[in-house]
């Protein structure tokens, strides 16, 4: 890793966009301390830190915590995306025309995302700052009323929407995909934080000799994440290599080459797509705690989307496994992957061109996504099951979902940048 840095940063357009991407996380870190006008952010401290609220914290590196003005961070984005997205399967027949267009398509889809973006994330920025009122025994907003709740969505609105331009922003002039970027830079910023908490609760104030089963229960922890990470190493780069043949060549000559599927083409947007899909609703359901946590309908709807409580994880788990699927046949489309090879002369080798090839690619596509389906549930999963059979902190519980998207935004990062060295060293070829 230390050397594919190295050589990366002696490469001037990739040593452009690592700058370009530090500035504008930097920014980000900046934006997430900048509190909200009108409002005291120290009344919500701690509850920012609990259950599903922990989990929007940490992926907006605290600007929940500080109400920042990315106090929302690109939830609402993330959820108008999977809206955009389904919309496209055929429900919606001005949106599957537009997933046709090509580029032009593209920008209408993108910019229907940010309409419904903003609307999202207006409705929610006013539901957040009355249920945080409310569960701060009115203690959030310094002069609550009509006007100061309108003038604190805009705020919060504005905030999402800069940092969806920050994501893309990133991907445009950046390294990786710019969403996954923030979330990514989010986790990282909470890391410091984590480990002050977790040496408080377990080694602070506490003679050695008391601390022997603590210092056990570290470095299995330790030992586990390090497994975990090996794990999703090698789930990540995983894939299956389909041989190509091209027999349309100047020389008539049969060339071979190589169409890689990764086990797990989706990456790690099923995971923080699901999580935006629970975190949502159970954000709505705990600003309602405080009036109605006596009623049925409310104690059966915090049971379905809560990821702490068995019915959660497994709902949780499924969302993962369908968003895996769905993604996955988003990235590698079977009918373009037949078409383009067809019209470049090329056919994998033992099946025929066209709708076999389109057959074939989608068949495969859905054994390795059920096998990439299994994994991304499991590394998210399990960590909430050792909490509940052990009772460890809630940090830990959702610690498996964060390490996750921290490791393969990392790979995916590293291929990106180890693409752009391979082009150059073409580039260069060619020129001289």
């Amino acid at each position: 890793m230390f050397k594919l840095l190295k050589n990366a940063l002696q490469v001037k357009d990739i040593r452009r966009r690592l700058a370009f991407t530090a500035a504008m996380l930097l920014l980000f870190r900046i934006g997430a301390h900048i509190t909200v006008p009108g409002v005291n952010s120290g009344v919500i401290s701690a509850i920012a830190n609990q259950g599903l609220f922990g989990l929007l914290n940490t992926f907006g590196g605290g600007a929940l915590s500080n109400y920042s003005i990315f106090a929302m961070g690109v939830s609402p984005y993330i959820t108008a995306s999977i809206v955009v997205q389904l919309l496209q399967m055929d429900i919606v027949p001005r949106f599957v025309e537009w997933s046709k267009q090509g580029e032009v398509g593209r920008r209408k889809l993108n910019q229907m995302t940010r309409y419904i973006t903003i609307v999202l994330a207006f409705i929610q920025s006013i539901g957040l700052s009355i249920g945080f009122n409310s569960l701060s025994n009115f203690g959030l907003i310094t002069n609550p009323g009509i006007q100061t709740y309108l003038t604190i969505a805009l705020v919060l609105t504005a905030g999402t929407m800069l940092l969806t331009w920050i994501g893309d922003q990133i991907t445009v002039h950046g390294i990786g995909n710019g969403v996954s970027i923030l979330i990514f830079a989010g986790i990282v910023a909470r890391i410091p934080e984590g480990l002050v908490g977790f040496y408080d609760t377990y080694f602070a104030g506490k003679e050695l000799s008391e601390n022997w089963t603590n210092i056990g229960f570290a470095v299995g922890l330790v030992i586990a994440m390090i497994l975990i990470v090996v794990f999703v190493v090698i789930m990540e780069t995983a894939q299956r290599r389909l041989p190509i043949q091209y027999s349309k060549r100047a020389s008539g000559s049969h060339e071979t080459s190589w169409l890689p599927l990764k086990i797990n083409s989706a990456g790690v947007i099923p995971v923080i797509f699901a999580s935006s899909f629970m975190m949502a609703p159970a954000t709505v359901l705990q600003l309602l705690n405080t009036r109605y946590s006596d009623a049925g309908w409310f104690k059966v709807m915090n049971t379905i989307f809560n990821m702490e409580e068995p019915v959660g994880a497994v709902i949780y788990t499924v969302l993962i496994i369908v968003f895996t699927y769905f993604y996955a046949f988003v990235q590698v489309n079977p009918e373009k992957v037949a078409e383009n090879l067809q019209k470049q002369g090329g056919y994998i080798v033992s099946v025929r061109p066209g709708r076999g090839t389109e057959e074939y690619i989608s068949s495969l596509l859905m054994r390795l996504s059920t096998v990439g389906a299994f994994y991304l549930g499991l590394i998210s999963v399990v960590p909430m099951i050792a909490s509940a059979l052990w009772d460890l902190p809630s940090g830990i519980r959702l610690g498996g979902t964060s390490l996750l998207i921290v490791v393969g935004v990392a790979l995916e990062a590293a291929r990106q940048i180890e693409g752009r060295m391979v082009t150059r060293k073409y580039k260069g070829f060619i020129e001289e």
